[in-house]
């Protein structure tokens, strides 16, 4: 009969999960949706901005405009959808400018991560976890549940070396899966604007564009011409809208994905840099 060997039990992770509201996930684009409105209704489609008031509440009839900002009026109803969409990739930018910033830590995370490895080569755990308290982010606070685990490990007696690297990896797993989403939430709204702005863009281009033909369809002469215009108009403000908003909020996806890149390899880095130090110090 073979011989089992006993195993022994590892105690739970002392990782708690955060509390975080999602309310701006919700929020802000009501609110960036009906100010993006109130922009087009009551600044771009100011009456004083036009030669010929027109009538209605929601949607002005106003024509001939005086100037190029109160022009864009013109672009119709899809232009302040387009400019809630702007004013979405703003916030959600500055959102997550805060929350990544603050996920950085205050310091260097590769020379944190140096000196950490000092003091774990030097079996000075204090001095790795006052570290951690100075650095903070996402990096420290993983580094810090895994030195947490690791000092337990020192002392444990009834695990052998592999099992106690084993505990102090899933201690480390279990903090990086509590940080990640963190750090990734929200953004599916400015990879949402990439292409979805583009989409909106054309809608309004190939709304213009029917107004257009319709025009010299109806009429002939210089009335023909002046609803052409207009009809251009309104394609075009929505193309350079669309596209200036995709634009930005691509740039803005990028740029918070390579910062969100390199906090995961600083992640990953921490979790190398206990293993391999407790495997080679404490056989």
């Amino acid at each position: 009969m073979a011989e089992t060997k006993p195993t022994a039990s590892v105690k739970a992770t002392s990782v708690q999960a955060k509390k975080t509201s999602n309310a701006i996930s919700w929020i802000a684009p009501v609110v960036c949706i009906l100010a993006g409105y109130s922009i087009w209704r009551f600044i771009l489609g100011d009456p004083s901005g036009f030669e010929v008031k027109g009538s209605g509440w929601f949607w002005p009839d106003h024509s001939k405009p005086k100037d190029a900002l109160h022009r864009i009026y013109e672009g119709g109803i899809i232009v302040p959808l387009l400019i809630g969409m702007l004013l979405m990739v703003f916030t959600f930018s500055i959102e997550r400018y805060m929350t990544i910033r603050k996920a950085l830590g205050s310091g260097s995370i590769s020379d944190f991560i140096r000196k950490v490895q000092y003091h774990l080569a030097n079996r000075n755990i204090d001095a790795a976890l006052s570290e951690c308290d100075k650095q903070r982010g996402s990096v420290g606070n993983v580094m810090k549940a895994g030195l947490r685990r690791y000092k337990e490990m020192i002392s444990e007696g009834n695990l052998n070396t592999e099992q106690k690297v084993l505990a102090i990896q899933k201690e480390v797993e279990e903090a990086t899966a509590l940080e990640l989403p963190m750090l990734q939430k929200n953004l599916v709204f400015l990879s949402t604007i990439t292409s979805v702005g583009t989409l909106i863009a054309l809608l309004g281009t190939v709304i213009g564009m029917i107004k257009s033909f319709s025009a010299l369809g109806e009429e002939g002469g210089a009335g023909a011409a002046g609803k052409l215009a207009v009809g251009i108009s309104e394609a075009l403000y929505n193309t350079a809208l669309g596209i200036g908003t995709s634009a930005l909020a691509l740039i803005m996806y990028n740029v918070f994905t390579t910062k969100i890149d390199a906090i995961t390899y600083g992640i990953d880095e921490s979790g190398f840099t206990l293993t391999q130090s407790f495997a080679s110090l404490y056989k």
